[in-house]
């Protein structure tokens, strides 16, 4: 049985997505029908606090809290409410709009833990020209670049993480159906870091 991972991760979302100052988003009405398409049955959660409200706070600030479960596997993700310059909102000046607006945001990111425009976050999306700007550079050698094999370097780097995060490198070895960390490729190396080694891949098993 094919990685559901997979499915979803070699989905190109460049076609959905928008700029806003220096992030890329990925529209979630999108997101959702591209999951729910392959996998009728995933489901999300928006959490709310003791009081029953969907955002959280310290009485400061406030964030929100979603999950996406898909194939009996849920993906948390926190996200701060903020405004248009992606910056956190005092709890006084909150509205529910700019709380909707971060619970989509957040569920968006949440279907990116499963694979869905994970690269987006990973900065693919803006790789970088050979005058050190950032653009578009030749598909054919992009693709070639993040295939490449890691180097010994990012393979002690990973080591020193897992070891660091309780992890084991047979997890890995499951997760991308390799059977050495020197078989991993650049793109599935920086996949490794943003999760922080995340391989909680085992139906049942949730990471929050």
């Amino acid at each position: 049985m094919e990685n559901y991972f997979h499915q979803l991760n070699q989905i190109n979302v460049n076609d959905k997505t928008e700029k806003k100052g220096n992030l890329t988003y990925l529209s979630w009405a999108w997101a959702w029908a591209e999951v729910k398409k392959l996998f009728p049955e995933a489901t999300y959660t928006i959490y709310e606090n003791e009081l029953g409200w969907n955002y959280h706070t310290d009485n400061n600030t406030c964030w929100v809290k979603t999950g996406v479960t898909i194939n009996g596997i849920e993906h948390i993700e926190y996200l701060p409410v903020m405004d248009y310059k992606n910056k956190s909102i005092p709890i006084s000046g909150v509205t529910s709009f700019d709380v909707n607006k971060a619970i989509q945001r957040s569920l968006t990111k949440a279907c990116a833990r499963h694979g869905l425009g994970l690269y987006i976050y990973a900065g693919e999306d803006l790789p970088e020209k050979d005058d050190g700007k950032t653009g578009p550079r030749n598909q054919d050698a992009y693709a070639e670049d993040k295939n490449k094999p890691i180097t010994e370097a990012q393979v002690s780097k990973l080591e020193e993480l897992l070891n660091r995060t309780h992890r084991k490198a047979s997890d890995l070895y499951h997760y991308y159906g390799i059977k050495d960390l020197r078989e991993l490729t650049q793109y599935q190396y920086s996949l490794a870091l943003i999760g922080k080694v995340d391989t909680t891949y085992k139906k049942g098993e949730k990471n929050g």
